[in-house]
């Protein structure tokens, strides 16, 4: 079974367009899928998954040398499983397709590519989330965390292949064939504090300090992305009783989120105000 020609037609041409442009923007949504507009409720399929036998489509795409085809097939596969309300194989042929853009983010050159790597880093955690949640409903358990784990293994390809480019980061550049794949960082770091969080494996955490703050790179992400850092910083900070080093975090957080980001402001203030307490700096009268 595979997507009506139309809807693989369409899904072709889109990635098509935006590899060729090299249109960082185009790409990030050429990439994604719809999971914020279905309601995925299927089990585990019987079949063999993705990433084991490989995709259902046999499409080809080329674009100036590149081959594009397991990008571009995978991507088929992942709205495939989502028309087919299967959470197991929706997370397997995303998964597939996230191996397959770290292997082309390997070959290309520039930093273009960043917002797609960025988008299916973010699809691939969620999905993983999404699927460990189905299986620990319908199986009566609570730690099946099998997904995101292994989700955990291909962000970490993500993160490792832009930490270690060799070109200089250079902050508030446009991307482009010359740019840095480091700007990609910050946000890929952000996504693996918030799963070791989740998977309660909270020294993996402190692997990814040293490198991004000897770079400087947690100064140099958007606002959002140095807000986000901040935050899962001082969270950890609070577990080594480091509460002076917490609160200034903390702080950074909650005086640079944006303000219309309530559901954030109140997450950074659950942590903020027991460390103001903890610290002995009671609230005013006023407040």
């Amino acid at each position: 079974m595979t997507l009506p020609r139309s809807s693989i037609n369409a899904l072709r041409s889109n990635l098509d367009r935006a590899l060729s442009a090299k249109d960082p923007a185009a790409i990030a949504t050429a990439v994604d899928v719809p999971l914020q507009n279905t309601n995925v409720v299927g089990g585990p399929s019987g079949g063999n998954s993705s990433s084991t036998s490989g995709s259902v489509h046999r499409e080809q795409l080329k674009v100036d040398g590149v081959d594009w085809s397991n990008v571009l097939n995978y991507l088929l596969d992942v709205h495939l499983a989502i028309a087919s309300n299967d959470l197991a194989s929706t997370y397997e042929a995303q998964s597939s397709l996230h191996s397959a853009l770290n292997h082309n983010l390997s070959s290309t050159k520039g930093n273009w590519l960043i917002p797609g790597i960025h988008t299916v880093c973010r699809n691939t955690h969620r999905t993983a989330a999404l699927a460990d949640e189905y299986v620990n409903r319908n199986a009566g358990t609570r730690n099946d965390h099998k997904r995101l784990q292994s989700a955990v293994t291909l962000l970490q390809a993500s993160y490792s292949k832009t930490l270690n480019d060799r070109v200089e980061l250079r902050p508030n550049e446009p991307l482009s064939e010359e740019g840095s794949k480091k700007v990609g960082v910050l946000y890929i770091v952000n996504q693996l504090f918030s799963m070791y969080f989740q998977l309660n494996t909270l020294r993996l955490c402190k692997n990814l300090l040293k490198p991004v703050e000897s770079r400087s790179i947690h100064e140099s992400g958007t606002m959002g992305e140095m807000v986000t850092y901040r935050y899962y910083v001082g969270r950890l900070n609070m577990f080594e009783d480091q509460y002076e080093l917490a609160e200034q975090n903390f702080d950074y957080a909650l005086k640079h989120c944006h303000k219309s980001s309530v559901a954030n402001k109140k997450r950074i203030l659950n942590y903020l105000i027991p460390v103001k307490l903890l610290r002995g700096r009671l609230p005013t009268n006023k407040l």
